[in-house]
Formats: structure tokens, sequence, C-alpha cells
């Protein structure tokens, strides 16, 4: 299996002198359970639970103190327990872990009474159910959220590690531009979840993900028995889960979406539910152009789903896209717009981290700008558009309102500068990116001296 990013998350996690029990987040099938399972390869004993097994789920229900709750997990696992309250070398993983109410209030208890010992706990279902029917001890653990596999994590499961070292630097020669969009287009295709990468890697079958991809989905449709309150509920989950995977990258309207009859406040239960399970993401629209940004929830938000290879088989374009020479122009766009934020989240493991739009609705003079940018104290608009001649009308108007100093543009070409003039007089630099520099943006904004 190739390696996550995420393990880098981990380790810093591991290093910190007070570490608290850690709480991955993430949707079904993102890879946090194998995620964990290399982590612990650093690690002399490692005690692994899955809450869904009865018994692993009675090591807690049977035991009240602490001290019993661990002793009979070193039992249960076959493992010697150290001496005394020292657990420095040993990770603890409750997979599963909204299933038991006493594993979640143990964790407090963890932190308290063995701050030596390394804990970390998943649940596939656990981002619907957080403050429902279970409750996490507040100040006493810490998030993290792990998404689906980035570019630069796809390079890695490819063998293309110069390549992806030439990225991590960004400073790709201008000659191998070419190589990589291919790649980047596979990328596109293939999308992020963990099962289909490594399958693609390994056979570089296409036609063999298509049962993954349903299986997924199945798996996704069946878990709307599990966190909706009624059978009402599961029927709008499902139909979102079925059809509004085709809206990907598009502003919607909760009533009626997706040409069905239900209404605002259910469908908007059900958008907001799988958005909790990390399914997909409302990211509303901002008329600020300076940090902080103030998304208005009043205004339709565009809808932006986990991953985008699931939203290429739903919609059928694999075949289309295979080879393209410019992807951008299809799906009217959204495919380009969709992979963009999709590089942009995975570059972030904060749970709280958002993606966010520019709008200005003004009578006969709308304009909006694909993603907003925060580096430092700039904002930077960012705008998903093809070719030396595209209008960027909406970025230019952000421009003149906007004190940052630069914009960017992600394209099939190879990176390059403009110096803008704007009608205004106000003068700034539109950075033209490949699309592959995505998700390494900070990093290229590391190298601009006009941002630091």
């Amino acid at each position: 299996m190739f390696q996550r990013n995420a393990l880098h998350e981990l380790r810093k996690w591991s290093r910190k002198p007070k570490h608290k029990p850690l709480i991955i987040r993430g949707a079904r099938q993102v890879g946090k359970t194998s995620l964990v399972v290399t982590f612990a390869k650093e690690f002399k004993i490692f005690l692994h639970l899955n809450l869904d097994k009865a018994a692993d789920r009675q090591l807690f229900e049977r035991n009240d103190a602490v001290e019993d709750v661990l002793t009979a997990i070193y039992l249960a696992k076959g493992q010697r327990k150290p001496q005394g309250r020292r657990h420095e070398k040993t990770l603890l993983f409750i997979d599963e872990i909204q299933n038991s109410p006493p594993a979640v209030a143990m964790l407090r208890y963890f932190y308290e009474d063995f701050p030596d010992l390394y804990v970390i706990a998943a649940g596939s279902l656990l981002e619907s159910l957080m403050d429902v029917h279970v409750s996490f001890p507040v100040g006493r653990v810490e998030y993290m959220a792990l998404r689906p596999c980035s570019f630069m994590e796809f390079l890695g499961a490819m063998g293309e590690g110069a390549i992806r070292e030439s990225l991590l630097s960004v400073q790709v020669p201008g000659a191998i531009h070419h190589r990589i969009m291919q790649l980047f287009n596979e990328y596109i295709i293939v999308g992020g979840m963990p099962e289909a990468v490594a399958s693609y890697a390994e056979s570089r079958d296409l036609v063999a993900l298509q049962h993954l991809y349903e299986t997924l989905l199945t798996g996704y449709r069946d878990d709307t028995e599990k966190y909706a309150g009624n059978k009402n509920s599961q029927a709008v989950l499902r139909y979102v889960l079925t059809y509004g995977w085709l809206y990907a990258g598009q502003r919607i309207t909760f009533e009626r979406f997706a040409n069905s009859n239900y209404k605002s406040r259910e469908m908007g239960e059900a958008l907001r539910t799988l958005e909790k399970a990390l399914l997909l993401e409302l990211t509303y629209p901002t008329t600020s152009t300076a940090i902080p940004v103030q998304p208005d929830l009043k205004k339709s938000p565009k809808l932006h789903w986990l991953d985008i290879g699931i939203v290429n088989h739903v919609a059928g374009l694999q075949e289309e896209l295979w080879g393209l020479p410019d992807f951008s122009h299809s799906w009217k766009g959204k495919i380009a717009e969709h992979i963009v934020g999709q590089e942009l989240i995975a570059a972030s493991q904060l749970v709280s981290a958002k993606r966010s739009f520019w709008v200005r609705e003004a009578k006969n003079a709308q304009a909006e700008v694909d993603f907003l940018f925060q580096y430092g104290r700039h904002l930077l608009p960012i705008e998903v558009k093809s070719g030396h001649n595209s209008k960027l009308k909406s970025l230019h108007l952000f421009m003149a309102q906007a004190e940052s100093p630069a914009a960017i543009r992600f394209w099939n070409n190879p990176a390059s500068s403009d110096e803008i003039t704007h009608p205004s007089g106000k003068r700034y630099t539109l950075y033209n990116l490949p699309f592959y520099y995505a998700g390494q943006l900070a990093t290229f904004c590391q190298t601009v001296p006009q941002l630091n």
C-alpha cells in the first residue's frame, strides 16, 4: 500500500509532549484504518480494537475503571501490560468507536491517567453521530480530517517519485509538463479513493474500477439507515446519493433539488447530514475581498462531493476524459473546477477547513470567482480557466476592490505570470499555474516575494 501524506501528521501528533487522544474524521473508505495500521509499525505494542465486534465493545461495558479497561484490553489482545503507568511505546486504536458511548467517555481518562499512552479513534459513521448519540470529551481530545488521496499521493502510488519531488518544490521543468498533465488526467478519472488508486496503480485498468465505485455508492446509500431519523429522511438521503452527484461543482437550491419533489427543509437537512459525514461540502459564497471571509448563508451554495472519481463514474465521463487534451471544457468546466477544489481541501488536515468563492450579485452586473485562498494576510482569488485568451472579468472585478497584490489562474499550460493593470489603476500579478500545482498552492506562495 502506498504512503499517505497524513502519516506525517500522525508523527507530528505523536511527538507532542502532551498528546491528547486523536479522533480521525473522514468518510467511509478514505483509508482511516489502513493509515493507522501503517503508523502502528512504528510502535512496540499495537492494540487494535474494532467496536463493531461485541467482544471488543464488552471490554468497555464490563469495566468502569480506566485501569481495569486497559488491563482487559492488553489481555484480550495477548500483550503484556507494562508495569506502572508508562505506555510510551503503545498505540491503542479504537475503530468504530461510535458503537460504544462508554468507550467515547473513556477517552478523557486515558488522557488524564495515562498521558504516555497513544490513543487514536475513528469510525465510518462517526461524523453523523457526533453530538447526537455520542459526545466527545471537550478539551480532552483533538481531531484530524482524512480525505481522499491527493494528486501527490496518486503519484506516489504510481511510482512517479521523481515527478512527485519536483512538484513538492514547485520546480517542474517545462519539458515534462505534458507528461505530468497526462498523469493528472488519469488522476481526474480515477479519483482519490485509496482502493481505486491502489487498484489502478497495480493494473492500469479503468474498467476494473467500475465495480469498486458501485460498491462504494451502495455502501453510502445503505448507511442512510444508520444516520437517518426516519423513513422519509432515509428516502431523501438516498435520493441525494443517487442523483446529487450530477450537480457537482454547481450552485444549487434545496427546494426540489435534482428535480425532486422534496421541500427545502427536508432536502437541506439531508445535505447537511451528508456534509457532516464528510461525503460532500456545501460551499457558500462571500462578498468579501479581504480577510476574514464571512460566508453568506442566505445565498445558494455550490455542491462539492468528496471525490471526483465517483462523480465521473456516476456521470459516465471516464471514456470522454481519457486522453482528452483539455479537460477544463468538459461538463461546462465543472470537472476542472471540482478537481481544483478537491486538491485545495486535501492539502489541509483541519476538520474545520472549508472552501469559499466570491460573488457580486448587483443588478445586471453579476460576477463570480471560483475559489478564494487565504495565504497569511492575503486573500487570493482563483479562477479555473483554460487558454491565454480566457476572459477573467470576474477576477479583475475582485482585484479592483481587493488589497491583494496577486491572483491565481489554474490552466492546462506551463506556469507563467502576467502583469495586469486594471482600468481603475490597480496593478497586480496574475500567476498562471498548471492544474497539478493546485495541491501545492501554499508552497508556491512561499516562493512569491510580494506575498511574504
